[in-house]
């Protein structure tokens, strides 16, 4: 093998260790880690809770198949359960957001026998199962997988929506909590009503992917319970082992199980359920969804001092920062001259902020003094 694939363009530090939110590289380097792998860092590097959780299992057992009894499977899903407020939905575990989402769109299908997915413009739903839809505002029909064809429609466009699903031939409608990679858009508290009772009408099932939105980072379990609905199916993935590859759906009772309806290799696997309910446990611990509404207050408040930036997107620790500019060599500096770490999206004026749920107002301090510095020398 002569060298990895080259699809991702990297930075030249190699990262050797982390605590909560800090990183060192190989020379030494202290980094603030705001953007935590597309937020997949939910409550901190190296958290003392999750690596105790995951090397006691690793000394016990690691992996063994589906078909043997898991206890630790049943933990998580009560815990979930618990936690998330959906105590009488079930759990399907599988390895990542893509995955959950192919196996929503799977059950959606088996339940209703129909084929026809409308997802929203700027949707991003994984690299198997769907894509990133067109960023014009306009409606298009493309590929969803072999068995799906996907309708884009505008966010918040009722009219369009109910213009589908009156056609009669809809599977589901899949729709973020909050856009990711899309731009940090939303639907209104509104449309996301609306959604549902449409959806319930023409007996439409609904998903709310909750990959990156979900575990905490809106403020609440679950972006979508901003605004007082219930999905049919939940994904999820990116926090919810906090590192660790772990992804699932929670499925309304309504939909019925069948031995070999679904299925997956290493899902649900004990290490991924170890590192799962470590998660939870400090969700809870923690009460890591009340700091994230009140560093988010705080956040919000420091960038008033910034007339630079022209829109705050998202909500909770989910945040975009809007310039009037592209932010590509603002990104390259805070990272090589501030050590922070921040992330993109689609659109070429947002700074993405993704940092663990427990981030402090010192680090906040922190990033909007090295983003102060960093603005100034941007034309130098």
């Amino acid at each position: 093998m002569k060298n990895l694939f080259d699809v991702y363009p990297v930075y030249d530090i190699v990262p050797v260790k982390g605590e909560f939110a800090k990183i060192w590289d190989d020379k030494g380097n202290e980094y603030l880690d705001f953007y935590g792998g597309h937020g997949v860092i939910s409550i901190g590097h190296a958290h003392p809770t999750y690596v105790k959780a995951v090397q006691e299992q690793v000394a016990k057992l690691g992996f063994y198949s589906n078909s043997i009894v898991n206890p630790i499977q049943q933990e998580l899903a009560k815990k979930l359960a618990q936690v998330s407020g959906y105590n009488d939905y079930n759990l399907f575990l599988c390895n990542s957001g893509a995955e959950a989402n192919e196996n929503a769109l799977k059950l959606a299908s088996f339940h209703n026998k129909k084929k026809k997915v409308v997802a929203f413009n700027k949707s991003f739903h994984g690299r198997t199962s769907a894509a990133v839809a067109a960023t014009d505002g306009s409606s298009l029909v493309a590929p969803l997988n072999a068995n799906h064809e996907v309708v884009f429609i505008a966010l918040n466009d009722v009219v369009a929506l109910e213009n589908e699903l009156a056609k009669g031939d809809v599977c589901c409608v899949i729709i973020e909590g909050i856009q990711g990679v899309g731009g940090l858009d939303q639907g209104t508290p509104e449309f996301f009503q609306q959604l549902r009772a449409l959806t319930t009408q023409h007996e439409v099932v609904l998903i709310l992917d909750e990959i990156q939105s979900g575990y905490g980072r809106s403020g609440k379990f679950f972006a979508h319970q901003h605004h007082n609905i219930q999905a049919d199916i939940i994904s999820m993935a990116k926090g919810m082992g906090n590192g660790f590859p772990i992804g699932g759906i929670l499925i309304s009772p309504e939909f019925k199980a069948s031995h070999g309806l679904l299925g997956t290799t290493f899902g649900g696997n004990h290490l991924a359920c170890a590192a799962a309910i470590a998660v939870l446990d400090t969700i809870v611990a923690e009460n890591l969804m009340q700091n994230v509404e009140e560093i988010n207050a705080y956040f919000v408040e420091k960038t008033k001092d910034f007339p630079q930036i022209i829109e705050v997107k998202g909500r909770g620790l989910m945040l975009g920062i809007a310039f009037d500019f592209d932010i590509a060599t603002l990104r390259k500096k805070l990272i090589l001259e501030e050590n922070i770490f921040t992330g993109s999206a689609s659109q070429k004026n947002l700074l993405r902020i993704l940092p663990p749920l427990g981030i402090t107002k010192e680090d906040i301090d922190f990033f909007f003094n090295g983003l102060k510095k960093a603005l100034a020398t941007l034309n130098n």
